[in-house]
């Protein structure tokens, strides 16, 4: 027997600000009865698995031993800016003069993510 996901959960200070954060990062909407104040907050991403922030008192404070590397339907560059207009920050750069590599960005609590090639990038389509 085999297990799958079901969650993956993020700790953080405001469960529902950083929810909003990556529902628009994912383009997904947060659950019906979530709402500002609540300690948790899941958005749903589709085949059973969500994205799921429990609010914590206290913040971030050493590097993530588990991230989220996403696969952009655009292409690596202009998702990375999009991502920064919604409130990331680079933490860091890794992309190579061959268009290879990645960027790894912090969301507004500081929890590290990578951006990878999109899918034209890595000639898939």
């Amino acid at each position: 027997m085999a297990s799958s996901i079901h969650n993956v959960a993020l700790d953080a200070l405001d469960a529902y600000g950083l929810a909003q954060f990556w529902s628009k990062v994912y383009g997904k909407p947060l659950a019906d009865d979530d709402a500002p104040g609540d300690p948790e907050v899941s958005i749903s991403l589709g085949d059973g698995m969500n994205m799921y922030f429990q609010q914590v008192p206290e913040s971030k404070s050493i590097k993530n031993r588990m991230h989220v590397c996403l696969w952009p339907e655009t292409t690596r560059d202009e998702e990375v800016t999009r991502l920064l207009e919604l409130g990331a920050t680079v933490a860091d750069d890794c992309r190579e003069p061959d268009g290879t590599g990645w960027v790894v960005l912090h969301d507004p609590e500081g929890n590290e993510f990578c951006v990878l090639r999109g899918t034209a990038e890595r000639g898939e389509g």
